[in-house]
């Protein structure tokens, strides 16, 4: 498959491209964030409803656009590129594809007519460690009665204190079949710890203490559980590196403007021999992100069967690339690259957080190499 991106999805790219030049500016991280760290505009959001971005991987038949992870990709890449907040992430990437693996036909039904008219919001819920494992779940389902109980605490969720419904993982109680469970935020017994990061954005932990769930609210049957959950992960990793793509594209941008217009010693600091070969490097490792970017997420819409380890190469790829090319972008933009009056900084900060969402470089790599049996 040719890694370019066809005329639909080329359209879909510039319209958004446009819409958020307009409506979500760099500087509307700014004024969020000093707006009590406000999580996201809510009137934006629901312009970004209307526009069709919240159905763009939903199937035909619950009235989706089924235009596929290719097209969402580029929605992330320009929304990476402003540093844009809102619940795209946890609501459409991660809690949709999950809702879309589910054989709860139901709850499928009723969700994604919720998500898609932007009247709820979802999160997933699974992380329990300090560290990304998908292994480790400690949070228990058990029986009662009709329904079950659920207990627990879960870490680091994506829009928790915003969301309506949680999707949670959690054991059953023989500790042998992953649970995954919705339920309603505001249910009795859940209590958020809410924790702003330096990215700006706002991550809950959630606790369970005898949390009622009625056995309807199931979107795992018994041995499906982890499946749902790798794939699930697998497809968020590739959306998340297609948002780090747009990221770094614009942090090198910006940095590139800034060497063509600062001057030092009489000269344009851009014309230094050591600087444009910092800038060459960056420039080919941005290169090779956009293809490892593109293929993983043709994998998705493909149903390839190496999407795992496309997934851990874009994630592997784009984390350290977003990495160095904040880090240099700062530093070319020497002292005022590390004050708040510069936007740059922006970016490190978000480097820093979402390199680490759903397993850090270092993760993904060592998961490359236990692929490809070493």
């Amino acid at each position: 498959m040719a890694l370019i991106i066809n005329e639909e999805q080329q359209m879909l790219k510039t319209s958004t491209k446009e819409f958020l030049d307009l409506k979500s500016p760099l500087s509307s991280l700014r004024v969020l964030r000093d707006h009590s760290y406000k999580t996201h505009d809510k009137d934006l959001w629901m312009e970004m409803v209307e526009m069709g971005w919240t159905a763009l991987t939903i199937p035909e038949e619950y009235n989706g656009l089924n235009f596929g992870y290719v097209g969402l990709g580029q929605v992330l890449e320009e929304m990476g590129r402003k540093l844009t907040l809102s619940p795209i992430i946890s609501t459409v990437l991660m809690s949709s594809t999950l809702i879309s693996l589910s054989k709860n036909e139901i709850l499928k039904t009723k969700l994604f007519q919720e998500i898609m008219n932007g009247s709820k919001l979802v999160s997933t819920a699974h992380e329990e460690g300090i560290q990304h494992n998908p292994n480790t779940i400690n949070s228990l389902l058990s029986k009662q009665g009709e329904g079950y109980v659920l207990n627990g605490k879960k870490n680091f969720v994506i829009d928790g204190s915003i969301s309506d419904y949680l999707i949670v993982s959690s054991k059953d109680e023989s500790g042998s079949n992953t649970m995954l469970v919705l339920v309603d935020s505001k249910s009795d017994g859940i209590t958020y710890n809410n924790k702003v990061h330096m990215d700006s954005r706002t991550y809950s932990d959630v606790s369970f203490r005898n949390v009622k769930v009625d056995k309807l609210n199931l979107l795992s049957e018994e041995n499906d559980g982890d499946s749902i959950l790798e794939k699930t992960f697998d497809i968020a990793r590739v959306g998340l590196a297609a948002e780090m793509l747009g990221s770094v594209q614009e942090a090198f941008e910006m940095t590139m403007s800034y060497l063509k217009e600062r001057e030092q010693f009489g000269v344009k600091i851009g014309s230094f021999q050591a600087l444009q070969h910092r800038s060459a490097l960056m420039f080919g490792e941005i290169e090779l992100c956009k293809s490892i970017v593109l293929k993983a997420l043709q994998a998705i819409d493909s149903n390839d069967s190496n999407l795992p380890k496309l997934a851990s190469l874009a994630k592997a790829k784009l984390g350290m690339t977003f990495k160095l090319v904040s880090n240099e972008a700062v530093q070319m933009h020497g002292g005022i690259g590390v004050t708040d009056d510069a936007d740059i900084g922006f970016f490190l900060k978000r480097a820093r957080v979402i390199q680490r969402i759903l397993g850090d470089s270092n993760y993904h790599l060592d998961r490359l190499a236990k692929i490809n049996n070493y």
